[in-house]
């Protein structure tokens, strides 16, 4: 798998170029994304894919699982699935420590 160099970021990638950079082909980039709502890139009104960089990243987690790790399709959801959860939980509970911290300096500037 290509990594991609900050000098060589694009705003868009072909699923030619995305297929090149992971070293599959582009009906199985087409399947993954059937089978992973994560993954959907923008199309153009030709029905071309356009992979954003954010795309490309999604990709690389699901090949990471997939290719690497050996998961099923269902194993890789399930763990996607996790790790979305992880990160909502997250999210909310530094939400939570922003309000409580904004709370805090207004007593401690009351005092």
């Amino acid at each position: 798998m290509i990594e991609i160099e900050e000098k060589e970021l694009k705003r868009y990638y072909s699923i030619g170029e995305v297929a090149r950079m992971f070293e599959i082909s582009t009906s199985k980039i087409r399947f993954w994304e059937s089978e992973f709502d994560l993954l959907s890139p923008v199309k153009n009104a030709k029905g071309d894919r356009r992979f954003t960089p954010n795309n490309i990243q999604q990709l690389r987690l699901i090949y990471e699982l997939l290719v690497e790790k050996g998961y099923t399709i269902a194993g890789a959801k399930q763990e996607l699935q996790q790790k979305v959860s992880y990160h909502k939980k997250r999210a909310e509970t530094l939400d939570k420590l922003q309000r409580i911290k904004k709370e805090l300096n207004t007593i401690i500037e009351t005092l």
